[in-house]
């Protein structure tokens, strides 16, 4: 899960290590294969072929080490080495799945998983989630000079370089219509929907990555609130506003957990207007939550449409229930 050095930052965010192994071209067709049953490495080669016996031994290595593939011996003279899929392995097609609906979605017409437009595609998406671009294009359109001075360890050219690669796939683009000579960029619909996919590789990652898994946290949860709450479609009478708010996990050693408030570490502020759903980053004092829960529940939220975990208050205008279940429709795979 090596990333490529000019466009993906060294430390992957939620999501983006499994995001990156599935950007390379053998990863979905060697778990594809196993799907069915076990199978030998030169079983595997004449299933999927193409692919040199070196190459492929060294893929089916990497799958083993994150647990996607389990290596079995069978007894015998001479003993027979197999490789089995795995529940990590068959989360992974999962997710392979959704990466393979948002691909044919694309702006620039479908794009196939497994090609090279698909790699950078996925590889520029991860870059911009890791680098947190995409949480600050988030909350506004900003110019490149504007992004420079909110995103710290990224140098200008570096920066530069990431929005290009990004511009390049038509996950941003530039609104040339706003005046002054520094134009903002805007994250588009087809990254909002990336939304889908990444969470459900980082619920992946947090289930089988064990301690080498980033977990999600509050930065990931807010900039996919940003990006994925606008993608709700709600009834044309609806009209409204209310706070979605992300907290934080109880402490099982405390005795008192779960009879105190939660503590909310970050939220965003949804405004709906005759069905036209907007948001912005921040918890307004005085504005009541609609639903609060954890970086997890959040993430069940969108990837299941469950609520279990979330916290839904009561309002006058009752926006949890119909915004949760726009917002997993809009994300989940066609």
């Amino acid at each position: 899960m090596q990333a490529d050095g000019e466009t993906t930052p060294a430390r992957l965010r939620a999501g983006g290590a499994v995001l990156s192994l599935i950007a390379g071209p053998l990863c979905v067709p060697i778990l594809r294969a196993h799907f069915d049953g076990p199978l030998r490495l030169p079983d595997l080669r004449e299933r999927i072929g193409g692919a040199a016996q070196t190459t492929l031994r060294g893929q089916v290595g990497n799958l083993r080490g994150v647990g996607a593939l389990e290596r079995k011996v069978i007894p015998g003279m001479p003993y027979t080495v197999e490789n089995e899929l795995t529940d990590c392995g068959r989360e992974i097609l999962d997710v392979a799945e959704r990466v393979d609906a948002w691909l044919s979605q694309a702006p620039q017409g479908s794009i196939a998983l497994g090609s090279e437009e698909a790699k950078g595609a996925i590889r520029a998406l991860v870059a911009g989630w890791s680098s947190t671009v995409l949480r600050a294009l988030a909350a506004r359109p900003l110019s490149l000079t504007e992004l420079s001075g909110v995103i710290d360890g990224i140098s200008y050219p570096a920066l530069e370089r990431r929005l290009s690669a990004m511009r390049a796939v038509r996950q941003i683009e530039v609104l040339s219509n706003r005046p002054g000579k520094a134009k903002p960029y805007a994250v588009t619909e087809w990254t909002r929907r990336a939304m889908g996919p990444l969470l459900a590789a980082a619920r992946c990652e947090c289930r089988h990555l064990g301690e080498a898994a980033e977990p999600v946290g509050r930065i990931d949860l807010e900039a996919a609130l940003l990006l994925a709450v606008p993608l709700a479609s709600l009834p044309p009478n609806s009209d409204g506003s209310c706070l979605l708010a992300v907290s934080e996990p109880a402490d099982p050693t405390d005795e008192l957990a779960g009879q105190t408030p939660p503590r909310h570490l970050a939220g965003v502020r949804v405004e709906v207007d005759s069905g036209r759903v907007t948001c912005a980053p921040g918890l307004e004092a005085g504005l009541g939550i609609c639903a609060s829960g954890t970086a997890g529940a959040w993430t069940k939220a969108f990837v299941e449409g469950s609520l279990d975990g979330l916290q839904v208050g009561k309002s006058e205008c009752d926006l949890a229930h119909p915004l949760i279940e726009g917002i997993h429709s809009a994300l989940k795979p066609a």
